[in-house]
């Protein structure tokens, strides 16, 4: 049994490790979680949450990019 899964991040397909916590998910993708949100699965998911969220098969990740300026 392979212990990776396919998701969809940005509305492309992606692989990763079965059960990566959203945190590491992000900085292996090249995003600073500090700088991102996230919608997952269609919900906007509270950064408090993200430690505790494992990434499953099939699921649909949304991540923006918080920018500042003016």
């Amino acid at each position: 049994m392979s212990d990776r899964i396919t998701l969809v991040i940005n509305g492309e397909t992606k692989s990763c490790i079965s059960q990566t916590l959203l945190p590491d998910l992000l900085q292996q993708l090249g995003f600073n979680p500090r700088l991102v949100a996230v919608e997952y699965n269609g919900e906007i998911l509270h950064r408090q949450f993200w430690d505790q969220t494992k990434v499953q098969q099939d699921d649909n990740i949304e991540v923006v990019t918080i920018v500042g300026g003016g």
